[in-house]
């Protein structure tokens, strides 16, 4: 029989293993690359507001140039 009988019909189940091994890898590195940037606080969870003006407003000057780092 020999070494190389079984290659071919397990060639397909450890390419499955290496592609679940790789994917499972990069997630972990981006959760731990957002973990980090949450750290340090360049993304924050708490600022998801929706600034988007709704269609039903007319939109006005003072809307277009209020300023909102006043607040």
């Amino acid at each position: 029989m020999g070494i190389h009988y079984d290659y071919k019909s397990t060639r397909g189940a450890k390419a499955m293993e290496k592609q679940a091994k790789r994917e499972k890898k990069l997630a972990e590195k981006r959760l731990k690359k957002q973990a980090k940037a949450q750290e340090k606080g360049v993304v924050s969870k708490e600022n998801n507001q929706d600034e988007t003006i709704p269609i039903d407003t007319v939109i006005t000057l003072d809307l277009l140039t209020k300023n909102t780092n006043k607040k």
